[in-house]
């Protein structure tokens, strides 16, 4: 039986931008950084969070230059098939902290049934919505 979810994966452009981005402005930490032979294996958590996000460049060995050419082009457009989602405390705060940091914001706050949440867009265009949930 399945216990839970250890890793997910999105992909990125440039994993040097994705670390900068995934930690300076959203506040996420380094879990791993290592040259994993033919890739760079970089992941980054939530801190207390044990489940981890890898940062993945599209290429070798998972893919070969024509399919890495086509998942590029997909994850500019925001349709990469990767998305996020992060819940917060301090929902107001968190939306200043990345409007301040000139991030690519999709949906303003907005009154959701479950909650209230935004949605803002990585360097990349990979979706991520942010949200302080109700229980």
């Amino acid at each position: 039986m399945l216990k839970r979810n250890n890793i997910s994966s999105i992909f990125v452009l440039d994993q040097d931008e994705a670390l900068t981005f995934y930690t300076e402005v959203l506040g996420l930490e380094i879990d791993t950084d290592m040259d994993f032979g033919p890739m760079r294996w970089l992941t980054v958590r939530v801190p207390g969070d044990p489940k981890a996000i890898l940062l993945e460049k599209p290429g070798a060995p998972a893919h070969d230059e024509t399919t890495a050419d086509q998942i590029r082009s997909l994850v500019t457009k925001g349709a990469g098939g990767g998305w996020l989602a992060f819940t917060t405390d301090d929902l107001d705060e968190m939306y200043a902290r990345v409007t301040a940091a000139g991030v690519d914001v999709t949906q303003e706050i907005v009154e959701q049934p479950y909650g209230r949440d935004f949605a803002i867009r990585d360097p990349f265009g990979n979706q991520i919505r942010i949200g302080d949930i109700r229980e």
